[in-house]
C-alpha cells in the first residue's frame, strides 16, 4: 500500500512538473508570436545594420509571416492541449470525476495568466528586444514545423476556395506604403501629426503614382521667345519676365528650337557690345540661337518620381512636355515636383497677391479654374476626387458634361460650384463651398 502511494505521489509530481514546463513553452510561443509580429522592421533593420545577429534572424523569419505564425500557433496549440490533457489525468486520479471541471478551471487560469497575458504584455512593450532574443529558437521551430505548416496552408486554401475565396500567395495583406499613409491619417485625426507634416510625407509617397501631365504648366500659360524678334525686344522680354528660362520657338509655337537662360543671354550680349563702354549697335548682328540650350522633351505619361530622377541625373530643372504625337502640351520644372512635397514655393519674383484659393465670409472659397484638385484638397483639407480631371475647372466640366457659362451653379460630391469667370472656352474662376448636409 505504501509502495503504491509512493508511486502515485511520484507520478503526480512528475506530471505536475511536466505541466509547468509545458506552460513555460506556451508562454514562450505566445510571447514570441507577439514580439515578432509587433516588432518594427525598420528598427530591426537598424539593429541588424549595427551587427545584431538576433535582429538579422528576426528579419529573415518575418519575411514569410504566414509560415511563422503557422509554426508558432502549431507549437503553442500542441503544448496547451498536452498540458490540459495531463492536468485532466492527474486531477481525475486525485479528485475523481469532479477533477475534470477542476482541471479545466485551473488550467484556464494558468494559461490565461502565465502563458498569454504575462508574456504578451512583456513582448508588446519590448517587441524589438524580445524579437531578437527569441529569433534563434523560433527559427528552429519554423524549420521543424515547415512541412506540416505547408500542408495546413494547402488545406486552408482548399477550404476557402470552396467558399469562393481566393488568396494570392504573393500578395501582402498590408503594403508598407498603405500602412504609413494610414498611420499618418490616424495621427492627424488624433492631433499627433500636423497637417503640413502629413501632406509632405504623403506627397513624397505619391510621386511614383502621379504623372507629369497632372502638374505641368499647360501650353496656354507658357511664356515663349520668338527667335525672329529683334535682339532688343528679346532682351526686354527676358528682363521683364519673372522666369529665368524661356522656350525659344521659330515660326510656330509648336516648333521649339531651344531654351534661353537669362544669364546666358545677358552674358553673351555683354560680350558682344564690348563691356560697359561698348557699342550697343553691335547687337543688330546678335543671333539668339547661338546662346540657346538644346530643349529637353519628356512624355506626359512619365511619373513624377522618374522625372525627378531624370532632372537630377541630367543636371537640369526644365523640361517641355509632349504627347504621344509629339505635340507640345506644357512644361514642367523641378520646382513643380518639389512643390508636390513641400507645398507652394514662392520667391521675390512671384506676385505677392497671387492666391489661388481665397476664403470668403460665408464659408465659400474663390478658386482659380486652373488650380489642380490635389492642391485644392491640400489647401482646404477636402477630398474632391481627381480620377477624371486634374484641375478644378476640368472637374466641373466633366460633371456638367458641358462648358458652363458665368453664373451657372452645380452641386456634386457634397460641394456647391458657382462659375464666376470664363475666358473663351476656359473656366477661369469658381466659387466653391461645402454643402450643409455633406457627410
Amino acid at each position: 500500500m505504501e509502495t503504491a502511494t509512493a508511486t502515485l505521489d511520484g507520478a503526480f509530481w512528475l506530471t505536475a512538473g511536466v505541466i509547468i514546463f509545458l506552460l513555460v513553452l506556451s508562454g514562450f510561443f505566445s510571447g514570441s508570436e507577439t514580439a515578432l509580429t509587433a516588432a518594427s522592421r525598420g528598427k530591426l533593420r537598424a539593429q541588424a545594420d549595427k551587427g545584431s545577429k538576433g535582429a538579422q534572424r528576426a528579419l529573415r523569419i518575418t519575411e514569410d509571416n504566414e509560415r511563422l505564425i503557422g509554426s508558432v500557433l502549431l507549437g503553442n496549440n500542441l503544448v496547451n492541449i498536452l498540458a490540459a490533457s495531463l492536468a485532466t489525468v492527474i486531477f481525475t486520479r486525485a479528485f475523481g470525476e469532479s477533477g475534470v471541471a477542476l482541471a479545466t478551471l485551473v488550467m484556464t487560469l494558468l494559461v490565461l495568466i502565465f502563458a498569454e497575458v504575462l508574456p504578451k504584455t512583456y513582448a508588446i512593450t519590448n517587441s524589438e528586444t524580445a524579437a531578437s532574443m527569441v529569433s534563434g529558437p523560433i527559427s528552429i521551430v519554423v524549420k521543424i514545423f515547415s512541412p506540416i505548416v505547408a500542408i495546413v496552408r494547402l488545406l486552408v486554401r482548399g477550404v476557402l476556395r470552396v467558399f469562393g475565396v481566393t488568396i494570392d500567395p504573393d500578395s501582402n495583406i498590408l503594403a508598407v506604403r498603405e500602412e504609413i499613409a494610414g498611420a499618418l491619417h490616424l495621427g492627424h485625426s488624433e492631433g499627433v501629426v500636423e497637417k503640413e507634416d502629413r501632406d509632405r510625407i504623403l506627397g513624397a509617397l505619391d510621386l511614383g503614382d502621379r504623372v507629369v501631365e497632372e502638374i505641368m504648366l499647360h501650353r496656354s500659360g507658357i511664356e515663349m521667345i520668338n527667335a525672329e524678334d529683334a535682339p532688343q525686344d528679346i532682351l526686354e522680354q527676358c528682363l521683364t519676365s519673372s522666369h529665368t528660362r524661356l522656350p525659344l520657338y521659330l515660326d510656330d509655337q509648336e516648333n521649339i528650337i531651344g531654351v534661353i537662360h537669362a544669364k546666358d543671354l545677358l552674358r553673351a550680349m555683354y560680350k558682344i557690345i564690348g563691356g560697359p563702354d561698348g557699342d550697343a549697335s553691335k547687337l543688330r548682328d546678335f543671333k539668339i540661337t547661338d546662346v540657346a540650350m538644346e530643349p529637353y522633351f519628356v512624355p506626359e505619361t512619365s511619373t513624377l518620381d522618374e522625372q525627378m530622377r531624370q532632372f537630377l541625373r541630367r543636371h537640369t530643372h526644365f523640361a517641355l512636355v509632349v504627347d504621344e504625337y509629339g505635340s507640345l502640351q506644357g512644361l514642367i520644372t523641378l520646382e513643380d515636383i518639389l512643390e508636390e512635397i513641400v507645398g507652394e514655393i514662392t520667391d521675390e519674383f512671384d506676385p505677392g497677391d497671387d492666391q489661388a484659393v481665397t476664403p470668403g465670409p460665408d464659408g465659400h472659397f474663390e478658386v482659380e479654374g486652373a488650380m489642380t484638385i490635389r492642391d485644392l484638397n491640400r489647401a482646404t483639407d477636402w477630398n474632391l476626387p481627381d480620377e477624371e480631371a486634374n484641375t478644378v475647372a476640368g472637374l466641373v466640366i466633366h460633371e456638367a458634361q458641358m462648358i458652363p457659362t458665368v453664373g451657372q451653379v452645380f452641386s456634386f460630391h457634397g460641394f456647391r460650384f458657382e462659375v464666376m469667370a470664363r475666358d473663351g472656352n476656359r473656366v477661369t474662376g469658381l466659387k466653391i463651398r461645402p454643402l450643409a448636409d455633406r457627410v
